[in-house]
């Protein structure tokens, strides 16, 4: 309450006649903290009930961006191979700072109902935790305050900031939500920041970056090495699956598992928490498992009609996490800061529809921090096409990946994109087998514009060095180590 009223969250008024008022409510909590930065502690929210707005009437514009994980890793490669400082801010109560737009009226919170007032409701000038425009305008609010004080915003991730500090290199902010990574070879620079933000908004510094969006960060400064894991989170998750006491397996899918829709409802699977371990598992590959990107893209494609089969296969990769649960992504210091990526398919992989399966995984200044494995749009009609739309799509993230990492200050060289397909390659580069490929969509075709001018240069590569392979098919337990290694996902 002192918080609210401090920022003047909103005024006591007579009760309107021809306006609904929405109705709020205090949401408890235990916080875990931070281990070794910020004990546990106990938390409370007022929540307003924003389910109660109507769009148009009570709120415009819902849209707020967070940071792009592949951001949080490409500062994080960064971090390692320039020896930059990394600190890490929190902001308290960072919804209340947004201005309310529009006339929101809400009752008073219970117990702290004013006395002879019990009839006035509160009109909002500051945006409140639940309101379907608060994180929208907390970040405009946030946006504003960051070109005050010299900041650019990137275009290519709309929560990445920097600053140009000349001889001292550069200065950057990452946010998602009210939590920023800020990282710079000057920590002189870093203060200053902190202390601007803090005339603005009441933070919290807690020094050195050890967990963010719940990955943990280890670093040995003296070896040059940065670790990302999640190993109490996939800890947690096994336990609420009942399966922290299972038999550990080395893949994460069997290759006799033969996954396909079924045709009819499967009453039994039905009790299963079948979505809520896909999201729960989807979260880790997000952020730190590139190892299970094929595994929960296939047992994803099923969530609508789950059967017995398909939720075998849900705990099989749970004991996959069983035994891989300390697994890290590692970051260390490379030859230069150059993207480059690896792409590879697997032909009518869906057992379906017959669509082949898109895999690609990017690395920047020797540490991978983009992956992706899913079904492609179209079917494919050659083992050629298929390595060719899968190129494609690599080329894409590729260009992306570029233009953020100049944004940043690190000039890019032609970016290698490794693919193991020769016949794709030499399609990307000219229309070689034109009457095989009329029916290719144009836009598959722009790789050949990008080549020509330079952007990405498409290389030849063994299948068995590529480590893309392992996000578009089920492979054997000593390749898929192999392909672990060359990702640097190790204990």
């Amino acid at each position: 309450m002192d918080s609210l009223m401090k920022n003047h969250t909103w005024n006591l008024v007579k009760r309107p006649k021809k306006q609904k008022v929405i109705g709020c409510r205090w949401i408890l909590t235990k916080k875990p903290g931070i281990p070794g930065v910020e004990k546990p502690r106990y938390k409370t929210r007022l929540v307003a009930k924003g389910y109660a707005q109507k769009v148009g009437v009570d709120f415009q514009e819902i849209v707020s961006p967070v940071v792009k994980h592949v951001s949080i890793r490409i500062l994080l490669s960064m971090t390692v191979n320039y020896d930059l400082e990394l600190e890490q801010l929190d902001v308290k109560t960072a919804f209340l700072h947004g201005e309310v737009e529009e006339d929101i009226f809400m009752e008073q919170p219970e117990g702290f109902v004013v006395k002879d007032r019990e009839d006035d409701v509160c009109h909002l000038k500051k945006s409140l935790y639940g309101l379907k425009q608060a994180p929208c305008q907390w970040n405009k609010c946030f946006d504003q305050y960051m070109v005050e004080i010299g900041f650019k915003r990137s275009q290519f991730d709309l929560c990445v900031y920097f600053k140009d500090l000349g001889k001292d290199g550069y200065l950057y902010l990452l946010l998602y939500v009210d939590d920023m990574l800020v990282a710079s070879k000057s920590m002189d620079e870093i203060k200053k920041v902190k202390s601007l933000l803090s005339d603005r908004f009441e933070m919290k510094d807690l020094g050195h970056a050890n967990r963010i969006l719940g990955m943990d960060i280890e670093r040995d400064r003296a070896a040059g090495v940065l670790t990302l894991s999640q190993t109490s989170y996939i800890k947690k998750i096994l336990q609420v699956f009942r399966v922290d006491e299972a038999k550990a397996v080395s893949t994460p899918i069997g290759a006799h598992f033969k996954l396909a829709a079924i045709q009819e409802e499967d009453e039994s699977a039905c009790e299963v928490p079948y979505c809520n371990a896909v999201g729960s598992i989807m979260y880790a590959m997000i952020c730190t498992r590139p190892d299970v990107a094929y595994a929960i893209g296939l047992v994803s494609r099923f969530m609508s009609n789950p059967g017995n089969v398909h939720w075998t296969a849900i705990r099989w990769l749970l004991k996959y996490l069983k035994g891989m649960q300390d697994k890290k992504l590692v970051f260390t210091k490379g030859s230069d800061f150059r993207v480059e990526g690896f792409s590879d398919s697997d032909y009518a992989g869906d057992k379906d529809r017959r669509r082949s399966i898109t895999g690609y995984v990017f690395r920047v200044g020797g540490n991978v921090v983009s992956w992706k494995s899913n079904l492609q749009q179209v079917v494919a009609l050659s083992t050629t096409e298929a390595e060719y739309i899968a190129l494609s799509e690599a080329v894409k993230e590729g260009i992306w990946l570029r233009g953020l990492v100049e944004e940043l200050g690190f000039k890019q060289e032609a970016t290698d994109i490794w693919c193991d397909s020769q016949s794709a390659i030499c399609l990307a580069k000219n229309n070689v087998f034109h009457e095989r490929t009329k029916h290719v969509a144009v836009k598959y075709h722009f790789i050949r514009d990008e080549t020509e001018v330079g952007t990405v240069k498409i290389q030849k590569i063994p299948t068995e060095r590529n480590p893309a392979d392992m996000l578009t098919k089920v492979i054997p337990v000593q390749k898929f180590e192999k392909a672990l290694a060359l990702l640097k996902v190790t204990r």
